[in-house]
């Protein structure tokens, strides 16, 4: 943009074949051909941005959808990848522990919902967020769920352990949302 609101009497008299020439050789040049050695031995979910990238490019004749694409990708994949949260289950007589660890936000939420024994004859539970981050409002819910349910069955609920970004966000929701 920059070249042709400065220079833009100059641009126009370079030859379109020329200025495609140029564009080939740089995307030549920029494009990492190791990668074609090495796509087996990268993460699949890698080299399979990678050929999906380059063939929406090829496909398209677009660099900005092949880049989009690759994105959205690479977005998608990261999510499923942070979206398992562990939950470990420890009982001393008539109390329920469970510590959970990884990230809690909406794509993980469902799954976290399950993995609670709500029926469980216990008098109280506690639930240790500590090496938890609550990230968005389905994080905030989620926990609101468990806590209800175990409620529901007269079990009593301690949560503890949340980082000061995830009590922030769990005070801010709470009263919009009904949580806690």
């Amino acid at each position: 943009m920059l070249l042709i609101v400065l220079l833009g009497d100059i641009v126009i008299q370079v030859p379109m074949a020329a200025l495609a020439g140029v564009m080939i050789m740089v995307s030549i040049s920029t494009f990492d051909w190791n990668s074609l050695r090495t796509i087996h031995l990268v993460p699949k979910t890698d080299a399979i941005v990678m050929v999906v990238t380059v063939f929406a490019v090829l496909l398209t004749h677009n660099l900005a959808i092949g880049v989009f694409i690759g994105i959205i990708l690479s977005a998608i994949f990261f999510v499923a990848k942070i979206s398992n949260v562990q939950v470990i289950s420890e009982q001393k007589g008539e109390k329920r522990y469970y510590s959970l660890r990884g990230e809690l936000f909406f794509a993980s939420v469902t799954e976290l919902l399950n993995k609670f024994d709500y029926d469980e004859d216990v008098k109280k539970v506690e639930i240790d967020l500590s090496r938890a981050h609550v990230w968005d409002d389905s994080g905030v819910v989620a926990v609101d769920k468990i806590v209800a349910k175990f409620k529901a069955n007269g079990i009593h609920v301690d949560v503890k352990g949340l980082n000061e970004d995830s009590t922030e966000l769990v005070n801010k929701l709470a009263n919009k949302l009904g949580a806690h």
